[in-house]
Parts: C-alpha cells; sequence; structure tokens
C-alpha cells in the first residue's frame, strides 16, 4: 500500500490508538494532520516525527466545539487543498453508576465520541470532489453490542456511530467514497508487559490486542483498490465477541 501524496486527518492522534494509526500512515507517504486537544503529547509526537522526516502536523482542537471543527476543515483545505481519509478515533467513556451520572456527564460523552463523528463527516463530504478518492474510518467499539456495568453513555455512543457509519455510506453511494467503521475490543496502549498469561490467553487469539492491530484495519479499508467494502463495521478484538463464556 502507498500513500503518497494522500493527506489524512486522525482525530484524537495524539495517544493511544490514534498515534498508531498516524505512525503507519506517516510511514507509508502519507501527510498526516493530528487532531487532539493534548497540546503536550500532540507537539512532541510532531516533533519526534519531523526528526525522521515526516510529513506531520498536529492541530490543538477542542472537538466538541462544533465552529473549532469547520475552522480546522478551512484551514487543512487552505494548506493541503484536500483531505483524502479521514479517521474518527477521539473518543472517551464515563464509568459511573446510572444513578449518579449526570445529563452534563452523558452530553460530553455523546457529543465528543457521536456528534463529532458526524461533523467531521459533514465537512468532508462539504469539501469533497465529485469523483475523487475519499475514506471515513470511524472507530466504535464492541461496547456497541456488549457493556459492563455502569457504561450507558460509552455503549450508546458506540451504537450510535455503528449506525451512523452505514447511513453514511448509503448517502454517500453516488460518490467515490467508502465509509466503514472499526470495532475494537481490548486493546492496551500502554505498560503491555505487565498483561498476564490469564489476560492473553482469554483471548481466542491468544494474546491482548496492540494499537497496531486497528491501525493495520485502516490501512486495509482505505487501500485505493478497496472499494467494495462499504458500509460495514468490522469487529477487531481477538475473537472475544465470539467466545461463550460459562462460569463452571
Amino acid at each position: 500500500m502507498n500513500y503518497d501524496e494522500k493527506v489524512v486527518l486522525v482525530t484524537g492522534g495524539a495517544n493511544g490508538i490514534g498515534k498508531a494509526v498516524g505512525h503507519e500512515y506517516l510511514a507509508l507517504g502519507a501527510t498526516v494532520i493530528i487532531a487532539d486537544i493534548d497540546e503536550k503529547n500532540g507537539k512532541a509526537l510532531v516533533h519526534k516525527y519531523l526528526r525522521d522526516a515526516y510529513k506531520a502536523i498536529f492541530y490543538r482542537i477542542d472537538l466538541q466545539e462544533v465552529s473549532a471543527i469547520k475552522e480546522m476543515f478551512k484551514s487543512i483545505i487552505n494548506d493541503h487543498q484536500k483531505i483524502d481519509i479521514l479517521i474518527n478515533n477521539a473518543g472517551k467513556g464515563i464509568v459511573k453508576p446510572i444513578r449518579d451520572l449526570t445529563i452534563g456527564e452523558w452530553d460530553k460523552v455523546i457529543n465528543l465520541n457521536l456528534r463529532t463523528a458526524f461533523v467531521t463527516a459533514q465537512e468532508f463530504a462539504k469539501y469533497y470532489k465529485a469523483n475523487d478518492y475519499g475514506r471515513i474510518i470511524n472507530i466504535a467499539s464492541t461496547r456497541y453490542l456488549m457493556s459492563e456495568p455502569n457504561s450507558e453513555a460509552y455503549a450508546a455512543s458506540k451504537g450510535g456511530i455503528v449506525s451512523l457509519t452505514h447511513a453514511l455510506a448509503v448517502s454517500l453511494s453516488a460518490e467515490n467514497m467508502t465509509v466503514n467503521a472499526i470495532s475494537p475490543g481490548w486493546i492496551q496502549s500502554n505498560n503491555y508487559e505487565a498483561l498476564t498469561e490469564n489476560d492473553h490467553k482469554q483471548h481466542p487469539s491468544q494474546r491482548v490486542g496492540k494499537p497496531e492491530d486497528i491501525a493495520g484495519a485502516c490501512l486495509f479499508l482505505t487501500d485505493d483498490k478497496n472499494d467494495f467494502v462499504n458500509g460495514q463495521n468490522i469487529i477487531v478484538d481477538g475473537g472475544m465477541t465470539k467466545k461463550m463464556i460459562y462460569v463452571e
């Protein structure tokens, strides 16, 4: 896969999955815009990439501000004339008993995880030129179909992302654009070596996931020859959601 001359926007790209996704596209020749509120890690990341001659740009943004998203797209188009790939990765979760969860906390999760994905896709479509190559990937979660206690806002937002994905794919079907989602399972972004044997063995793939596993799925879905996978949600979880679990 060759991403020379492609412009990739990764939201929440300063850490974790977003960081790994950006790195993989950079390594394959793309220009990557890292959009994140974490200025310290975002700038440090770009500084590291610049030393290695990668084409990385950091854009500090609060993605809960719709006006800021619109301004970011204007700025990127002004500087680069296009955006080829949008990776909607930014997200957060709150684990809190339902009786204690405030409407404000609910709104913050829904706005960042779900509304941001819609607004960025909307802006992407506005600037997209007919018959150009275009790819949107929304990072959902296996929590869209299974839950732990006290995760209502996160689960609802990720379920919304899966539904938003197929709706966008159909709405944009007349254009040379695909829209897909990836639902990660357990992805360990740090201290991987501290995981236990049991952590790994409970996965059918015999290991806990890494951010690079999600990056690889992104690269597959955005390949310019891959235009027949569309409107789908790809689960990347080492097989965990297919495993029946009984207490013996």
